[in-house]
Parts: structure tokens; C-alpha cells; sequence
């Protein structure tokens, strides 16, 4: 079976956040971003998450049958690095959750 991913982005001024959906069906770009914009309207004014992103996922997942890969569904996290000690297994915990953030290195 083919799988397919796609990413929504949260906006730049506000805490940046993603979520990566996976989908047996291949959508265009264009049919994602009107799916994305369908799921938006319907929860723009009601969702409960913590972010918009995230709600939209969610719907994206009720409506379209997309996956929404949240932190929930993760069976494994692993740490890696260089040194030997920077290898192992993260523990899942309730209290935290993932973030993924992009900066500039100088």
C-alpha cells in the first residue's frame, strides 16, 4: 500500500506548529489546500484544541479520512547524537508535549 503525507503549518507570529497527516489516496496539492480550507471553516469558531492546527487535523481526519499523527498515536521516541549517551529511549509522558520549532543558526 502507498502511503501520503502532508503537513500543515501554523502561522509565523504565533508558536510554530505542525502536524503531519498520512492518507492511502493521493490529493493534489490544490484538493488538500480546499480540504484544508473546508475543515477550517467548519471549526474556526468551536474547536476546543490547543491550537488551530491541530483542530484542523483532527477534522481533517473525521471528514476525509486522513491520519493525524499526534503525539498520541507515536509508540516510540528515540534520542539520538554522537556521543553513545545521547542515544536512547524518550519516555511518553502526559505532561508534555511535541513541539517543532525552526531557527536560524548564526
Amino acid at each position: 500500500m502507498r502511503l501520503y503525507f502532508y503537513e500543515l503549518h501554523e502561522g509565523a507570529t504565533d508558536l510554530m506548529t505542525d502536524a503531519l497527516l498520512v492518507s492511502d489516496r493521493d490529493h493534489s496539492p490544490e484538493q488538500f489546500a480546499s480540504m484544508v480550507g473546508t475543515a477550517r471553516t467548519a471549526i474556526i469558531e468551536t474547536f476546543e484544541e490547543d491550537t488551530l492546527v491541530e483542530a484542523i487535523a483532527r477534522e481533517l481526519e473525521r471528514s476525509h479520512g486522513f491520519t493525524y499523527i499526534s503525539d498520541e498515536k507515536l509508540r516510540a521516541s528515540m534520542s539520538v547524537g554522537m556521543a553513545d549517551e545521547d542515544v536512547y529511549l524518550v519516555e511518553s509522558s502526559d505532561e508534555f508535549r511535541s513541539i517543532v520549532a525552526e531557527m536560524e543558526r548564526s
